[in-house]
């Protein structure tokens, strides 16, 4: 004997919410209407009736909790106690509970969505596709702003027939099966649902002359160049919304939208991080060491004299205040940070050795605090 828990594919302690659930996405499953002629269908259609009766029932519940089916089988049971439902008119009575509908009349919207209906309007302005185009853009473009022209293909209106894809207005007739609304009612069991005109297939209307430029669409695919303005401070994965440029809309509706998304290229020197940017600054140790000043390249300014201050170690970062992206959205600007590279130098002739082992000789701790302190903590190790 089948358990109504297992039928359902609930545990016992579910909850009334879940208990419906779970009926809800089987009846849909096995409804007669969604398996035409399939006996088995509809024996499980009637079994899973059969276990929400009783489950989404407080009191009924209990009773089979306590007692099982046997508790209903002097007639407490629908159809006559634990032979299960007799008929499917039961079953759909509680499919239509279930669903909030009115027993033995039509679904609603609800019942039109899942077995065929629709409930658009006929001839309700329709808004046109959107399209995507993606544009490369230089790194000093995308800091600066730049104007780019795109060309995009599109379905814009027909001129000849403006749109209606008729040759002429006297060209257009009241669709006579569905009466001009689009759709037609189909009585199918217990419902009456509503399902998309197989004449005019929803338009509700026939074209008996269609117009020769667009042969009855309505619609031409042209080709039209675009020009897309593109902000300072735009990077790579950014999108920018160009609102009408997408397909022309139906019946009257609006343009789709164009959206551009930016890839900008990498830069030889520069990298960004946000609206900052890196420069990664090879110098001497000499410089390094005695400092200096440098012109370096800046992404908008041109140059930069930076001043390297002396003693400044390895992976030393300068910071030159606003020298940075502009902020896509007017928030100011990042800075130009520039990170020390002190390279060793190679390939030394004997002069130079000989001053370089000269200068090791007069070299003090106080030169090299880092390496100072470092080996005076190694020494705990030995």
């Amino acid at each position: 004997m089948s358990d109504y828990y297992n039928t359902l594919g609930i545990a016992k302690t579910a909850s009334a919410d879940e208990i419906k659930k779970a009926y809800r996405k089987k009846a849909l499953k096995f409804h007669p209407d969604k398996n035409p002629d399939d006996g088995e269908a509809e024996k499980k259609f009637k079994e899973i009736s059969e276990a929400y009766e009783i489950l989404s029932d407080e009191k009924k519940r209990q009773m089979y909790d306590q007692y099982g089916k046997s508790a209903f089988s002097g007639g407490g049971m629908p159809g006559g106690g634990a032979g299960g439902f007799s008929s499917m008119e039961e079953a759909m009575r509680t499919f239509m509970g279930a669903f909030g509908g009115q027993g033995g009349g039509g679904g609603g919207d609800f019942f039109e969505s899942m077995f065929g209906g629709g409930g658009s309007s006929v001839d309700a302005p329709q808004k046109g596709t959107s399209k995507r185009a993606t544009i490369h853009i230089s790194f000093e473009e995308a800091i600066k702003g730049v104007d780019k022209e795109i060309s995009i293909t599109n379905y814009a209106n027909c001129e000849t027939c403006k749109g209606s894809g008729a040759k002429s207005s006297s060209d257009i007739k009241t669709c006579r099966t569905c009466a001009g609304h689009g759709q037609v009612n189909q009585s199918r069991g217990f419902f009456s649902m509503t399902t998309t005109c197989p004449e005019c297939h929803g338009a509700g209307r026939i074209i008996s002359t269609p117009c020769t430029a667009c042969h009855g669409a309505g619609r031409n695919k042209i080709k039209e160049q675009v020009k897309v303005p593109i902000p300072a401070g735009i990077d790579s994965g950014m999108r920018l919304k160009m609102s009408g440029h997408g397909d022309a809309g139906v019946n009257g509706g609006p343009h789709g939208d164009l959206f551009v998304y930016i890839e900008v290229q990498r830069h030889e020197f520069f990298v960004r991080e946000g609206d900052d940017i890196i420069l990664d600054l090879p110098i001497a140790f000499t410089e390094a060491t005695l400092g200096t000043k440098k012109e370096i390249p800046t992404p908008l300014d041109g140059s930069y004299l930076l001043t390297i201050p002396e003693g400044s170690q390895p992976g030393k970062v300068l910071r030159v205040k606003g020298k940075g992206v502009p902020n896509v959205h007017g928030q100011g600007s990042g800075d130009l940070l520039i990170q020390l590279h002190i390279e060793t130098p190679v390939s030394l002739n004997q002069e130079q050795k000989d001053l370089l082992t000269k200068f090791q000789s007069l070299e003090g701790p106080h030169n090299s605090p880092k390496k100072k302190s470092f080996f005076e903590r190694v020494k705990s190790f030995f």
